[in-house]
């Protein structure tokens, strides 16, 4: 999690569709079947919907090699200030490492299922990677307080989702 994202060239930095600002880049998931990149707004936290996986103020996006960094914009909030990793579930990571969150198996939904469907096929997409706040403020993802997000991918598709509870 944070860090500057990796994206194939052509690629245009999201804008969030309720504000207009630059997102911030959260995640960069690399998998078999390619590599997701999560962003999210926070220009204005709780303003622009950027917890629901379909309102505009996420994006998560599919990426195939090759890919380079991203060139990030001047303006908005647009990186977390610190890196931290994920975990492959069910593995356990080493006590010492900073984890922020688990890739695989299966939510832990802190309310209800809100499997998104996918923009293409309308499938329920398919559980990715469950991301945690932090435990410093430097790579604290804000998914108001205490929250996770949920990142899912249409494998048909292409596609991904990004939503997050509290």
């Amino acid at each position: 999690m944070g860090g500057v994202p990796l994206v194939p060239e052509g690629f245009e930095w999201p804008a969030c569709r309720t504000c207009g600002g630059a997102m911030q880049f959260l995640a960069h998931l690399p998998l078999d079947t390619g590599t997701i990149s999560v962003f999210y707004c926070q220009n204005d936290p709780g303003m622009c919907d950027e917890w629901d996986a379909t309102a505009g103020g996420t994006r998560a996006y599919v990426f195939s090699d090759p890919l380079r960094p991203a060139v990030v914009p001047d303006e908005g909030v647009t990186l977390l200030r610190g890196t931290t990793g994920l975990r492959l579930q069910p593995e356990e990571a080493p006590a010492q490492a900073p984890i922020m969150g688990r890739v695989g198996g299966d939510p832990d939904w802190l309310q209800s299922d809100e499997t998104p469907l996918c923009s293409g096929c309308t499938s329920p997409m398919r559980f990715t990677a469950e991301l945690k706040e932090g435990h410093d403020y430097t790579t604290a993802a804000n998914f108001g307080g205490g929250g996770r997000g949920y990142v899912f991918r249409c494998d048909h598709c292409s596609t991904a989702a990004l939503l997050w509870q509290c």
